[in-house]
């Protein structure tokens, strides 16, 4: 793998993470957490998609790797989510 294709797919998780932040409105950090929660939503996506018996229907090949666009997002958003829940602060009145 060539450091073009490394360089893509970090890319490529990074817009995958960005957009799972976005469909939770939560935001856990910049740039670099948003690569590192679409790798994280590729894998929870990829397995959770596996165990229900459900097609990857857009994935990506870049450097002989392939990548799962919508399990990666819908992985992330599910990820994000599940932080946002354990993190957020609660407002005592």
């Amino acid at each position: 793998m060539s450091l073009l294709s490394i360089l893509l797919l970090l890319l490529v998780a990074a817009v995958c993470g960005s957009i799972g932040q976005a469909l939770v409105g939560y935001s856990v950090g910049g740039c670099l957490m948003s690569t590192i929660v679409g790798f994280i939503g590729a894998w929870l996506g990829s397995w959770l998609s596996v165990q229900l018996g459900l097609p990857e229907p857009f994935t990506i090949s870049i450097g002989g790797e392939t990548f799962p666009i919508l399990w990666s997002i819908v992985g992330s958003a599910l990820f994000v989510a599940i932080l946002a829940l354990f993190t957020r602060r609660r407002v005592v009145v």
